[in-house]
């Protein structure tokens, strides 16, 4: 067993300002009308603005999960970023969050944790067990991105479908005589599928020196949306098994599954693949499109708040990642 007595303190969340919806993103496509609705199902995303940066973002929601759990930044022992997406390269974007708080000179522990859509979930899993240890008391957790810098306009089905936005989460250690606690976690990597979505270039093997006006498209967002959602269905079943069977958990028990927001389409299917009732799953791609790593937070804030998870139920957090990677925690809320 991997019982870790770790709450959820409190969640909070940012949507930037400039609306997108799938009307405006037919005309930005050259598209049809009626086309983005048709295959990506979202309606309306979040695009940053002006002034609008991943830290910006991130510092707000983070300031919202610490007003949440009735904390001030002086309570947190380390803040993590854990996004999929960097506001540079060098440092951390974490550093900048902490920054954009107005804690520049605090001291407190600031990095990122990346596992592209799953770096939430796995900074939420090995950040527990810091805490669990004592090693931290309470640790602030941030997914900030800003998908829309990094879109190949030419991929008309993968441009449409992705959004903006940041969520945050507190966590610290229970009470002997609460509930909370994380049950379990698991995460599997198949590199086999790590070419199926990338940006390749920026890096040291395609160093951003190389960039070509010209020939963009190394340095933009790549993904074979339809070869992801092939493999992921074939391995999910098992991996989700495998995520259960050591607590003796099964699917009647869980209140509400929370999945990264991959697509309207690939939440579909994968609830009907995986025999998750309607009400028992959470979906909000409907107005806020993929949010990379900030789904599965912002997805935790708004169950939360719409009260669709009270203290002591068990949820799942679930989702697949570039890697491609698939990853799942369970807790007692």
């Amino acid at each position: 067993m991997q019982l870790r007595k770790v709450k959820i303190l409190g969640t909070g969340k940012y949507m930037p300002s400039r609306r997108v919806t799938d009307e405006e993103m037919d005309r930005l496509l050259g598209v049809p009308a009626g086309w983005t609705g048709k295959i990506t199902g979202v309606g309306e995303r979040r695009y940053a603005a002006e002034g609008e940066t991943s830290s910006y973002m991130g510092a707000r929601a983070a300031e919202m999960a610490l007003a949440n759990a009735g904390l001030s930044f002086a309570d947190i022992d380390c803040l993590v970023c854990t996004s999929g997406t960097k506001e540079q390269p060098l440092p951390s974007t974490a550093v900048f969050i902490q920054q954009a708080m107005g804690q520049e000179d605090s001291g407190v522990p600031a990095f990122d944790m990346d596992a592209t859509c799953l770096s939430f979930l796995n900074g939420l899993d090995v950040m527990s067990y810091l805490v669990e240890a004592g090693r931290y008391r309470r640790v602030l957790l941030v997914a900030t991105e800003i998908a829309s810098a990094g879109l190949n306009w030419a991929d008309k089905e993968s441009a449409a479908l992705f959004g903006d936005g940041a969520a945050a989460v507190v966590i610290g250690q229970s009470e002997p005589e609460e509930v909370s606690q994380i049950v379990y976690a698991s995460m599997k990597t198949y590199s086999r599928g790590a070419r199926y979505s990338e940006i390749a270039g920026g890096g040291t093997r395609r160093h951003a020196s190389q960039y070509s006006a010209e020939r963009p498209e190394p340095f933009l967002f790549s993904m074979n949306g339809q070869a992801i959602f092939r493999m992921a269905s074939k391995l999910l079943p098992e991996f989700l098994d495998g995520l259960l069977a050591p607590s003796g958990t099964r699917m009647e028990d869980i209140r509400l599954v929370i999945p990264h927001q991959g697509s309207a389409m690939a939440m579909r299917l994968l609830r009907q693949k995986l025999g998750i009732a309607e009400d028992r799953f959470f979906d909000n791609t409907r107005n806020h499109g993929n949010t990379i790593a900030a789904s599965i937070p912002m997805g935790l804030h708004e169950a939360i708040a719409q009260r669709r998870i009270r203290r002591g139920d068990r949820v799942l957090l679930l989702g697949t990642a570039a890697g491609l990677s698939l990853g799942g925690l369970l807790l007692d809320y």
